[in-house]
Parts: structure tokens; C-alpha cells; sequence
């Protein structure tokens, strides 16, 4: 049994684990989750609806162990484990001047940029700042909706050009494009955190 055969043997007869295991992964790395799960569905491996809200989930548990985190834990748990997550108090000072100036739509605006570097710190510093957990959750969700739908929607257009395509050379060619314009997104939000640092 080859993979393919095999992930689609796994999504028939186990669809609740294989959506779990896709929610639970959703949390430690979304963004390229929901790209591929967005080709997988344009393969004809995954059903949308189930996938959809199984990435959401798992991005919107990461979302409030992280606000619960900033909300319990605070400035002891940067000074212990922060370096480890790329959370200082550098940048929750930053987070919680924007929140200041611009309160709910700080969280719209990371969620709908991963953050442009600072997700974590966003998440961690909605909490510290006792951000109201209904409004808090509300606005997530209505950037997820946004968020899951968008990434879902280039993997599926990339799995559209994948079957289009009938040679070797041109999915090689295909596959290393994608995988360059993922460097690119996250250099990027690197890029954009660091000019933020230097001039905040």
C-alpha cells in the first residue's frame, strides 16, 4: 500500500482520528498545515467542512493557551521560559503600547498576518493585559474564519495546478515554487519584526 492509497484508507475508515491528528498539529504549526490540507482537499483526500474546522480548532487552542498563559503566568513566565518562545519583554512592552492605541483590531491584524513576527507575543500580552476573554475569543474567531479560508483557498489553487500539470520536470518545478514563496512569507514577517524592533 502506497501513501496515497494508505492516507485515503486512513480518511474513509478513521476520519475522526485523521482530523484529530490534523486539529492537535494545527496548533504547533497551522499556517503550512492548512496550505497542505488545502491540496490534499483539492487531491480528493479530505472533505472540506471537517478539515476546515479542525484546522480552526487547533489554531483557536493554541489562541487561549497563550492568552491564559499571559493571563496566569505574566512577567514570570517570560523571565523563566520567554527566550525559549521568542517572547521578551521588549516586545510585550511594544504589544501593549499598540494595544493601548489601537485595541481590538491589534488582534484582528496579527491574526490575519501570523502576526508579522509577533503572534506569540500578541496572543501572550492580550492576556496580561486582561483583554475581556469573551471579546478576546470573538475576535479570534472571526479572523480565523478569515485566516483558514485564505490558506485553504492557495493550497487548493496550488493542488489545482499540481494535477494540471503532467510531467515530472513541471511539479518539481511547482513544488520547489511553493516551498520558496513559504521562506519568503516567513522571512518576511522576520523582516518586518526586526525594522518594528529597531524603530519601536
Amino acid at each position: 500500500m502506497n501513501l496515497q492509497h494508505a492516507l485515503m484508507y486512513l480518511v474513509t475508515n478513521y476520519p475522526i482520528l485523521v482530523y484529530g491528528v490534523i486539529m492537535l498539529s494545527s496548533y504547533l504549526e497551522g499556517p503550512i498545515l492548512a496550505l497542505l490540507c488545502g491540496i490534499f482537499y483539492r487531491l480528493g483526500y479530505f472533505h472540506l467542512v471537517p478539515v476546515y474546522f479542525a484546522l480552526m480548532a487547533g489554531d483557536l487552542i493554541g489562541d487561549c493557551f497563550w492568552y491564559y498563559m499571559g493571563y496566569r503566568f505574566g512577567h514570570r513566565f517570560i523571565s523563566r521560559f520567554g527566550k525559549y518562545v521568542s517572547i521578551r519583554e521588549a516586545d510585550i512592552a511594544k504589544v501593549e503600547r499598540i494595544f493601548h492605541a489601537y485595541k481590538d483590531t491589534i488582534l484582528l491584524v496579527s491574526k490575519l498576518t501570523m502576526g508579522l513576527g509577533f503572534a506569540l507575543v500578541t496572543l501572550f500580552t492580550a492576556g496580561m493585559v486582561r483583554i475581556p476573554f469573551k471579546r478576546y475569543i470573538a475576535l479570534n474567531v472571526m479572523g480565523q474564519f478569515v485566516w483558514t479560508a485564505l490558506l485553504l483557498t492557495i493550497g487548493y489553487l496550488f493542488g489545482h495546478l499540481y494535477v494540471s500539470f503532467n510531467n515530472v520536470l513541471a511539479r518539481v518545478s511547482l513544488v520547489s515554487l511553493f516551498v520558496i514563496v513559504i521562506f519568503l512569507l516567513f522571512g518576511f514577517g522576520k523582516y518586518v519584526r526586526s525594522r518594528i524592533s529597531k524603530t519601536a
